[in-house]
């Protein structure tokens, strides 16, 4: 990811954390912000302009960029997770590092238009047809960070140990590709992918039901002696919870607390079906937890308890996950919209705890706790949305982000930078011409 020297950008309208600011000077250079400037009434000289409200750039903290080739065919009839999750591998049995390439880089290319700066991508598809190894043993992982460069978004892949079936069972002959057989092999394997400047590597256990209790120390040892991102499936379903005590006589927080697995560079995604002691686990050990309501609400999960698990102390962050909509404007919106609807109160979040769920904290869940704000120093990484377009006219925002949180979606993003390169210019992707070209192509391809 190559960056401009040095640019000015003027803001017509910018989210400063706390409250909206007009007129604001970014100074970028290589690639980061080097000052911000308030009270700039006019654009100085030379400065590229950027009309509505600029935010931090959003981030996705929890991806599987091959389901959205799913979106158009599991949205009507009846069944469950478990019957969609059978359709979901259809799709993954299609896939090669070449067609996984070019699916992804269109799905990055499409989260850029909807102002997403940076990917969390929980990456399981590992080997050929049967577990047989590509020559490159993370072929598939290194088609994923590719796609990422090309559609000019940064990426935590978030490289995923995957083992078993079920408590007690071997992979069946679906996840036969997800395997490496060991967490020692899965390890080995993972410590051969290379960071860079856009990429970084993380590690994710798939499930408590996919990694074997006594598997689980080893990927947890991997994350710590890196520092690295861990993040994990947690309590999706209430068939997992009934399982994991069926098989170890414990929730699966506590089997992860009991193997050292919590903590705070690690994040539970959905964390759906807790207990009052799984919330206060989760909460102590800083944990954080990553929402995904519009995939919760499609596959019908259920609505988690975002806020018990933020007041207990664990950080919340967005994703889009399986991609039946890709727009962090709308998982914030939902976040707060489920929340009324199960207590029959409103105001749970302010816009701007949303907005920071959907960026600094997102951002932080995925190692790069340099994003997610427009402050000196931080990546140059931002996000404008119009103020015209018809869900977004009316009252100009004066004091709080509102407008982006409550009533904008990904079709109003005007502009996406990163690291101080524009991607996405008066809505259109400057590195992929025809995204919903390549969207096509790269579907009809699996489904071929």
């Amino acid at each position: 990811m190559t960056h401009p020297t040095t640019r000015t950008y003027w803001l017509e309208h910018a989210w400063l954390d706390t409250n909206v600011e007009p007129g604001v000077a970014l100074e970028v250079s290589d690639g980061r912000i080097a000052a911000v400037r308030t009270e700039v009434d006019t654009p100085p000289p030379g400065a590229e302009i950027l009309r509505g409200l600029t935010l931090p750039g959003l981030a996705n903290a929890h991806s599987h960029a091959f389901h959205r080739a799913l979106r158009g065919t599991v949205q009507v009839g009846s069944g469950t997770f478990w019957t969609w999750r059978e359709l979901m591998y259809s799709f993954a049995d299609q896939l090669t590092p070449d067609t996984y390439h070019a699916l992804a880089r269109a799905v990055y290319a499409e989260m850029a238009l909807a102002g997403i700066t940076a990917v969390g991508e929980f990456h399981y598809v590992h080997h050929a047809h049967g577990g047989t190894p590509y020559a490159d043993l993370n072929a598939m992982g290194e088609a994923l960070i590719a796609a990422a460069s090309e559609a000019g978004i940064r990426i935590t892949l978030l490289d995923t140990a995957y083992l078993s079936s079920g408590f007690g069972q071997p992979p069946n002959h679906h996840q036969l590709r997800f395997s490496d057989g060991s967490a020692d092999a899965w390890a080995e394997r993972c410590s051969l992918l290379k960071e860079r400047d856009h990429a970084r590597i993380g590690a994710a256990i798939h499930s408590v039901r996919a990694v074997p209790a006594g598997e689980l120390a080893t990927v947890a040892r991997w994350a710590e002696e890196r520092r690295a991102p861990l993040h994990v499936h947690l309590s999706e379903q209430t068939a997992e919870n009934d399982a994991c005590r069926a098989a170890h006589d414990r929730t699966p927080t506590q089997l992860l607390a009991e193997h050292g697995v919590l903590g705070p560079r690690t994040t539970g995604v959905h964390n759906t079906h807790l207990t009052d002691e799984d919330i206060a686990l989760l909460g102590s050990t800083g944990t954080g937890t990553c929402m995904c309501p519009t995939t919760e609400r499609d596959l019908a999960d259920g609505i988690g308890p975002a806020v018990a698990l933020q007041r207990a102390g664990s950080p919340l962050s967005l994703g889009s996950d399986s991609h039946a909509v890709i727009d962090l404007l709308e998982e914030a919106r939902a976040m707060e919209l489920n929340e009324r609807l199960r207590t029959r109160t409103r105001g749970h979040w302010t816009a701007a705890a949303l907005l920071r769920a959907a960026s600094a904290d997102g951002h932080a869940a995925l190692g790069w706790d340099e994003a997610g704000s427009l402050t000196a120093g931080a990546l140059a990484d931002f996000t404008t949305i119009a103020l015209d377009s018809v869900r977004t006219a009316g009252p100009v925002p004066r004091l709080g982000a509102e407008t982006a949180v409550f009533a904008a979606t990904a079709a109003d993003v005007r502009h996406t930078v990163v690291g101080g390169r524009h991607v996405v210019r008066d809505g259109a992707h400057a590195l992929v011409p025809d995204v919903p070209q390549a969207l096509a192509q790269a579907v009809e391809a699996l489904r071929a």
